[in-house]
């Protein structure tokens, strides 16, 4: 796997003068493999959601073998420079793409509709085209699962999230976070610090720290690609959890859990498609019946009269049963939410715009 910077790509584009002209798309040979391109707005690490997006494709290369070729271009800004890239990419003659990041949908989208021989994924978006898919992950199902155990562990009754930006998928994790605890302790209060970023190491441990000023006792880490709260929640004796892949090395006592994803059943099957010339674009929301989301390490403090309620609810879970979005629930607001006994549908998840009853810091305007 070729793994590219913004500096040696944007070189290589100043050299060739692609920077400014990226109209002449190289044909390849029939017997060619298939260009397989991800970019991703921070480094692939060995945490993280880079980390968990690039080891998505190790299977895809595994199964294909020298029929595809993967590029990963990490530390790419959401912006003009993306847009860039993710054309260069095209131009050099790949057909398959997976914008990692929710701001690149713009630039991703219309690469999309400019040549329809080219599949696009794009990472937490909303918008779909014949060859353009959004791919997210319902990590809500993991949360609620979290909050049971931190509710339980919490002596302050007060639980925070370092958050990177106020986008439905983020603040669904937060809300179903909320809600889980609250069926241990009803009165439980959340807070949030958003760092508006992805990847900003500094930040995320200012962050950690002031929710720990406020006595937060358990605090989710809630889409960083570091492990700087996690580090910075261990060092103060706190628990914390994160998404996407596990981080417990940095957290041998304190690390809570992890709400861990495995894209490769996404992206081996959108490969396949493609392949197979029957991709069609669709709005791919996956959780743990899809094999997508699991929660892993467990941290053994955790009662166990606690995960036998936690692998119950899990179950329901994963054969449909149960959701954590089931009315009734109220908004911060104390305006209804959700009805009682009323189920919120994918669609109205991945627009979700409000924070429920409980999240005490009010969301960015």
């Amino acid at each position: 796997m070729n793994n590219l910077t913004r500096r040696t790509l944007m070189k290589g584009m100043a050299a060739t003068g692609l920077a400014t002209t990226l109209g002449g798309r190289a044909a390849l040979a029939a017997d060619e493999p298939l260009g397989i391109t991800l970019v991703i707005p921070s480094p692939v690490g060995d945490v993280g959601w880079g980390h968990a997006l690039a080891a998505g494709l190790e299977p895809v290369k595994a199964a294909y073998g020298d029929k595809v070729k993967v590029t990963v271009i990490e530390n790419i800004p959401e912006g003009p420079d993306a847009d860039r890239i993710m054309n260069k990419a095209v131009a050099d003659g790949n057909k398959f793409l997976i914008a990692g990041s929710f701001g690149y949908q713009n630039g991703a989208l219309q690469i999309a509709r400019r040549d329809p021989s080219v599949t696009v994924l794009h990472a937490s978006g909303f918008q779909v085209a014949p060859n353009f898919s959004p791919f997210a992950a319902k990590y809500f199902q993991g949360t609620y699962l979290l909050g049971m155990a931190a509710a339980t562990l919490s002596k302050t009754g007060k639980l925070g999230s370092v958050s990177a930006f106020a986008i439905p998928e983020l603040i669904t994790s937060i809300n179903a976070f909320t809600l889980g605890a609250q069926t241990v302790n009803p009165d439980i209060e959340v807070s949030v610090v958003w760092v508006n970023s992805w990847f900003d190491p500094a930040k995320e441990q200012e962050a950690a720290k002031a929710l720990m000023a406020q006595d937060c006792d358990v605090i989710f880490s809630n889409a960083q690609d570091t492990p700087s709260v996690i580090s910075a929640c261990e060092e103060a004796g706190v628990y914390a959890f994160n998404l996407n892949s596990s981080m417990k090395k940095y957290a041998p006592a304190k690390y809570l859990g992890c709400i861990a994803t495995d894209w490769s059943p996404f992206f081996k099957a959108s490969v396949d498609a493609h392949l197979a010339g029957t991709f069609k674009g669709a709005n791919t929301f996956l959780g743990v019946s899809d094999k997508v989301v699991a929660v892993t390490d467990w941290n053994p403090d955790i009662p166990a009269d606690t995960m036998t309620k936690i692998k119950e609810i899990e179950a329901k879970i994963a054969d449909g049963s149960f959701s954590p979005f089931t009315g009734p629930i109220m908004k911060a607001d104390d305006s209804e939410g959700v009805a009682s006994g009323a189920t919120m549908t994918d669609g109205e998840i991945v627009g979700m715009d409000w924070h429920v009853k409980g999240v005490t810091t009010p969301l960015p305007k």
